[in-house]
């Protein structure tokens, strides 16, 4: 069983910078989780510096501690985990570097055991998409976000942070019918640029929406929409409004507060969730770390939902056993 170091034991600022004070372990054997970066950032549009976001998690997650009071569960007691390092990217190469994203990820999907992601701009995503329909075939996508992502090219580029679901609804890789876009707002070239991607089988939230209907019938949709199928959530940081998350490279206002933040990532609580991602954190931008204070909890509590589906699992093992 890995679980992270013990703080009151071990000062914080003590050893080498992981996730949360997980071993850094390259590992597949008894793990249920591993937190890894995708330190790329040569398809963002605007900004850069994306490369740094997974150090930059990585360092403030040292607060992180094992009990989560907000879902009621010790996480360690559940499930093991280990910061898996960081994936070897070709700067300026997508393509490429979507193939050892797929290589790096082939042998923990194999194992069933659940990647949380930190990139890097939110190009990594497609990467990240084709190991899983390897693995799954195609998924169904919860995508959090202030942009659809489904561009059809940037500046005649057709891998770019702004693309990465449009390639991948092309490519086959992706659920349609059972995947959401939640949070989309600010100002576009045209309505089609969300329209596009209702067009192309997406259920799309906008923010305006989301504060129209409010929180529970956005997560009850979202329910509704995924149903059973296999999963993977991809959650751009500039989905929050940049009061709580400047640290971003295409920032949006008008979105939700940090706890709001959080509370949409505890909602997906019983989805079957094979993966997910958190991209787009730029420490340059970052005043005061309040960036990498959200990132680093927003990984938190998906790994809380790994921990509370192993719990119910073992419940359900446990309560067979007893009636036989």
């Amino acid at each position: 069983m890995y679980k992270p170091k013990d703080s009151s034991q071990s000062p914080r600022f003590c050893g080498v910078r992981t996730f949360m004070r997980l071993e850094n372990i390259k590992t597949t054997d008894n793990v249920d989780f591993v937190v890894l970066g995708v330190p790329f950032d040569t398809a963002a549009s605007n900004r850069t510096g994306q490369r740094y976001g997974p150090q930059h998690i990585r360092n403030f997650s040292v607060l992180l501690r094992p009990y989560n009071p907000d879902m009621d569960i010790n996480i360690f007691e559940y499930c093991s985990g280990v910061d898996y390092g960081d994936i070897d990217v070709i700067p300026g190469n997508a393509l490429r570097t979507y193939d050892h994203i797929v290589k790096e990820l082939r042998p923990v999907l194999k194992k069933n055991i659940v990647p949380i992601i930190m990139g890097g701009d939110h190009s990594i995503t497609l990467g990240n998409l084709r190991a899983f329909y390897e693995r799954f075939g195609p998924v169904a996508l919860v995508h959090f976000d202030s942009h659809g992502d489904t561009w059809d090219h940037y500046y005649g580029e057709k891998y770019m942070h702004g693309t990465p679901f449009r390639r991948a609804v092309e490519e086959g890789l992706l659920d349609v019918d059972h995947s959401i876009q939640i949070g989309m707002r600010g100002p576009l070239y045209s309505a089609d640029d969300i329209e596009d991607a209702r067009r192309l089988g997406f259920e799309v939230i906008t923010m305006k929406e989301v504060r129209q209907i409010g929180f529970s019938e956005v997560i009850k949709r979202i329910h509704n929409r995924v149903d059973d199928k296999p999963v993977f959530v991809s959650y751009d940081i500039d989905f929050v409004d940049p009061a709580f998350a400047p640290g971003t490279g295409t920032p949006e206002v008008g979105g939700p507060t940090s706890y709001e933040a959080l509370e949409y990532v505890r909602g997906l609580d019983g989805l079957n969730i094979v993966g997910f991602d958190l991209v787009e954190v730029l420490p340059s931008y970052d005043s005061g770390e309040i960036t990498a204070v959200l990132a680093s909890s927003i990984m938190y509590e998906m790994i809380t939902l790994v921990a509370l589906k192993k719990r119910r699992s073992l419940q359900k093992n446990l309560s067979a056993t007893t009636t036989q």
